[in-house]
């Protein structure tokens, strides 16, 4: 039968059911809410009347015969009334909108004030209508009040041990123990969520924090064992299956402590995110647990800073990120982001790497103020088109190429990219009207042995020449070392080594590197660009201690579960060409001034750098790269930058006092 009926009545009979149907679940689903939300009122006026005969009983507790007969006929006659209204002001006030299984401490306050108004109300009834020829002992008014709030919250949090007590499956199931480290906020949270979440197989067996006043206490039903110094005999004694840090800032000391004693034991250690991927994060604590990383083990306390403040000075403006598909590039234009610009210019000339964080903001981050531009900084033509369309506000300029090993082999490019598109960028954003131009070096311009280096040193002087010719752009350069995680960092290199069995490639056992994450590099950097007041600046990023990367690749063996020169061999490959044993941040004609942020320093050149010769220098090497010539483009890199060290060492006796400002 149903072969002959026409498509179209079907189609109406299929809409009728779907209709149906969704009329049916939005009534259960009211059904549902209204049957809760009565059997809380219902709750609430059984635990009024409770409180309402029990207060007639302490009242007159020491009475010989108990509650006189007057009283009797009082408590009877009015306990109806009492409980539903009561409970009409408890729902009035809405007690009944919150849920008793997440009772806490700060829903003790309007239980107070709702216990509070219903006495008020009993009082002015017994006073004003005088339903008897007696009054209302004062003492039955107090009793009550107190015993309200007592009941009230008693059922609540009896509600929530309830719902948080394992059950019998539960009970029989073997759970994994687990030794949380930091009994702050962050650990009370973690134990929180392991009891609510049983399916989760594990339970809190005790906290560790080097707070002395928190020894021997008990937070959240589990007990703090001791500090992280006696963490072995900790791990010794409980024996846990697993190790939680939580503690998102805390220092790389302590979590290397920690992960050392673990591993030592053969026990699996995560900890909670950074305080970066916590703003990131979503709303499952326990699912947010990551394994430790090697940036945590550092032994670096991290960089935690205000954005909202640092970076005031973008709100609302038009910001453009230069080569914002790259590792520094993205993370720049996250951040920013967070502060709500007027409008975000994301310029790259790598396609895929563009569309990743065009969708990534849209998505993840819901920013909507976003321009994607698909341009090559080195074209001239393009840039000023870009720049004049948009007519940024502030210009971080992250496009660069980082590859030591690919610039040394393509002298050309290196240039090109680093050098002369940084020129051109910076040339355009100054003929647009650009407030500020924020430049992203690295400290391979410091005293440059390499093309890369070179190339880098070369920008830093372009920018800073600008700074002089365009005296109504601020011309910032900020440089840092290394980034973890990033596209040219060892850290992926050495990873995937170690996953491929090994060996694990270090250049040379005393070789040693700035390191610092790529969120941490950014905040600083956003910070940087509104230090000052002069052009042509260059600020450097405290980096801490320089790390040895034969430590950073024993380290990385060991978090991944593998014992160094046993399971993963280290080998050592020399040194490249160029490359140093140790990197620095100032060059030899620079010294570091202090500034008004923390962790951010002023590098002041002894001697000034002259804009004429910057000029001359940068118009040969771009004649050699116009003309595609690769070898008398080397040559004159090691001309330049030779001069340029040179005149630097040269230092007149009388330099600039210390915190005096260098002359420009």
């Amino acid at each position: 039968m149903l072969e002959d009926t026409p498509a179209s009545e079907l189609d109406g009979w299929r809409g009728h059911a779907s209709g149906s149907l969704r009329t049916y679940l939005r009534r259960q689903a009211t059904d549902r809410v209204h049957g809760r939300w009565a059997l809380k009122f219902l709750a609430d006026a059984l635990l009024a009347t409770a409180s309402f005969a029990l207060a007639f009983q302490l009242r007159f507790l020491d009475s010989p015969g108990g509650v006189p007969d007057r009283y009797w006929t009082m408590l009877i006659g009015t306990i109806a009334f009492v409980a539903l209204g009561k409970a009409i002001v408890f729902s009035v006030l809405g007690l009944n909108q919150k849920w008793w299984r997440y009772f806490q401490l700060p829903d003790l306050w309007p239980v107070v004030r709702a216990a509070a108004v219903a006495s008020g109300l009993l009082v002015a009834v017994f006073t004003l209508a005088k339903p008897y020829s007696y009054n209302l002992p004062r003492s039955v008014v107090v009793f009550d009040f107190l015993l309200t709030i007592v009941l009230l919250c008693g059922a609540r949090l009896a509600r929530r041990m309830i719902a948080e007590r394992p059950d019998r499956a539960t009970r029989r199931r073997r759970t994994r123990g687990v030794l949380v480290v930091g009994a702050g906020s962050g650990g009370q949270m973690v134990v929180r969520e392991l009891r609510l979440n049983p399916n989760l197989g594990a339970r809190a067996i005790g906290f560790v924090d080097d707070d002395p006043r928190k020894r021997g206490m008990h937070a959240v039903g589990v007990k703090v064992l001791g500090s992280t110094d006696e963490i072995g005999g900790i791990l010794d004694r409980t024996a846990p299956d697993e190790v939680v840090i939580a503690i998102p800032s805390a220092p790389g000391v302590l979590r290397a402590k920690v992960v050392a004693a673990c591993r030592e034991r053969d026990i699996t250690v995560r900890t909670l995110p950074t305080v970066f991927e916590l703003l990131r994060g979503g709303v499952q604590l326990t699912r947010q647990l990551r394994e430790v990383r090697v940036e945590d083990v550092l032994g670096r306390d991290p960089v935690v800073i205000e954005l909202d403040r640092v970076g005031a000075y973008l709100e609302d403006k038009i910001v453009m990120v230069t080569g914002a598909g790259g590792s520094v590039g993205a993370e720049l234009c996250r951040q920013i982001a967070r502060v709500r610009p007027k409008l975000l210019v994301l310029l790259d000339h790598a396609e895929d790497n563009l569309f990743r964080i065009d969708r990534e903001l849209l998505d993840e981050w819901h920013f909507t103020r976003v321009e994607a531009v698909l341009a090559d900084c080195k074209e001239g033509e393009r840039m000023l088109e870009v720049m004049q369309r948009f007519k940024p506000d502030i210009v971080f300029h992250a496009a660069a190429y980082k590859h030591v090993p690919l610039m040394e082999a393509n002298p050309l490019e290196a240039v090109r990219n680093n050098a002369i598109a940084t020129r051109v960028t910076a040339g355009m954003a100054a003929a647009a009207g650009a407030e500020r131009f924020v430049l992203i070096s690295t400290d391979k311009a410091v005293n440059p042995r390499t093309v890369m280096g070179a190339s880098k040193a070369m920008a830093e002087w372009i920018v800073e020449a600008d700074g002089h010719q365009h005296r109504d752009t601020r011309f910032i350069i900020v440089r840092f070392g290394n980034v973890l995680a990033s596209s040219g960092s060892v850290v992926p290199i050495f990873r995937s080594q170690i996953e491929k069995g090994g060996p694990v490639t270090v250049t040379h056992p005393e070789m040693t590197r700035y390191f610092m994450t790529i969120p941490e590099a950014v905040q600083l950097v956003i910070q940087a660009g509104d230090l000052g007041a002069s052009s042509g600046d260059v600020f450097v990023l405290e980096m801490g201690e320089p790390v040895r990367i034969l430590d950073l690749a024993r380290n990385m063996i060991n978090l991944a579960g593998y014992e160094p020169d046993e399971d993963v061999a280290i080998q050592f490959v020399g040194p490249r060409a160029g490359e140093k044993i140790h990197e620095e941040l100032f060059n030899v004609d620079e010294r570091a001034q202090p500034t008004s942020a923390e962790r951010i320093v002023r590098a002041v050149r002894t001697r000034p750098l002259d804009p004429a010769w910057v000029e001359g220098s940068i118009e040969r090497l771009e004649a050699f790269v116009a003309a595609g010539d690769e070898a008398g483009l080397a040559e004159r890199v090691v001309e330049v930058v030779t001069e340029r060290i040179s005149d630097s060492s040269a230092i007149p006796a009388e330099s600039p006092a210390p915190g005096a400002d260098a002359p420009r």
